[in-house]
């Protein structure tokens, strides 16, 4: 958080638009839709509105001004999850400006909120310019300074996922959003699509905690199902993102690792709940203590034992239920005690029964 001067932060906290992001807040699950509308506004508002009905309360585009983001080299490179260079997948997949601002104002009627990843200095000035809250800056610019740079110079809070990188790879990204006093999260992520467990880092969750404590961290699933996003909740991660599509059998590089709505929703309910019990302290809750009240052992007699008897170990037991005035772990101070009356075996021993 920054303090009142803009300089200095003081906690692992940011706030985007209306929402608190941190350890004391429920996970933030954002649905990035990216590029998986192939470039049809009425696909993308189709998504946000299903993304909404599921419980997601952000959204992730991704805004590609190609002119100023490639150069002509990249017409003959390709990805591995796509069949033609890259420059063709992003001058397919890219929304016009027009159609982003349109989106943007759909998904924020919803309530909603609206972040995108600028792949050039183009697209950050016009998210800037239509207004988001925030910027998301992906793996495959963490450690593109100068755009970093720019990006920072907006004073905006910043998602910047690490895959691809070490942590000592990321340090200089993270002093040029540190130098520029604004709040920012740092995700876990790994840059295959799919990302097999074999591959896929959760200790980087914990590894970023410890070597950037001023940041609010997260974890970026690229994996097949939620079970790493879920498992990285557990491991402190304030941040969920998971690609996203309204149904799987759409076309596109990154549908085979995006959520649907209902496994949305999956991730927003599970990832709440783990956050939940992964705050609650080891303790005896009110609702088990009629558990309790049966299940521990009371100390009884184990065999029928005369008035005046001095009592050895061996003749006593804990035995359920608990109902009994002397607990299971009291056992040891009834050892040694003289019997006030007599007392048949099972019998419940009782504080004033020992002299």
């Amino acid at each position: 958080m920054v303090k009142g001067d803009g300089t200095q932060r003081e906690s692992q906290t940011m706030k985007i638009a209306h929402r608190e992001i941190g350890p004391d807040h429920p996970p933030l699950v954002i649905a990035e839709i990216g590029i998986n509308h192939g470039g049809s506004l009425e696909v993308a508002r189709e998504m946000v509105r299903l993304a909404a009905a599921s419980g997601c309360e952000c959204v992730k585009h991704q805004t590609h001004f190609l002119d100023d983001e490639m150069t002509d080299e990249a017409k003959a490179i390709f990805p591995p999850n796509a069949d033609v260079s890259i420059w063709h997948v992003m001058e397919r997949c890219a929304l016009s400006p027009e159609a982003e601002v349109d989106l943007k104002a759909y998904t924020e009627s919803l309530g909603l909120i609206y972040i995108s990843t600028p792949f050039s200095r183009k697209a950050a000035d016009f998210l800037d310019e239509i207004g988001v809250p925030a910027f998301k800056i992906g793996s495959g610019e963490a450690d593109n300074l100068p755009l970093i740079r720019h990006i920072a110079r907006f004073g905006k809070p910043v998602i910047l996922s690490t895959g691809m990188q070490t942590i000592d790879s990321v340090r200089a990204s993270v002093k040029i959003l540190d130098d520029a006093g604004i709040d920012y999260a740092l995700l876990e992520c790994t840059n295959l699509y799919p990302s097999p467990p074999e591959i896929v880092s959760l200790r980087g969750v914990t590894e970023l905690k410890s070597a950037f404590p001023k940041a609010v961290v997260g974890f970026s699933d690229h994996s097949i199902g939620p079970e790493m996003a879920l498992a990285s909740v557990a491991l402190g991660a304030s941040i969920l993102e998971r690609h996203y599509t309204d149904s799987r059998y759409r076309q596109g590089p990154d549908i085979i690792n995006s959520m649907d709505p209902s496994e949305l929703r999956h991730l927003v309910d599970r990832s709440r709940e783990i956050w939940i019990a992964a705050n609650n302290p080891k303790s005896r809750t009110p609702a088990e203590e009629p558990v309790y009240r049966f299940a521990r052992a009371s100390v009884v007699a184990d065999r029928d034992l005369p008035a005046g008897h001095v009592i050895a170990e061996t003749d006593i037991w804990a035995r359920r239920p608990g109902s009994g005035e002397i607990a299971g772990y009291d056992f040891d101070k009834v050892v040694g005690k003289r019997l006030t009356r007599a007392v048949t075996r099972n019998t419940q021993l009782k504080w004033s029964d020992l002299g």
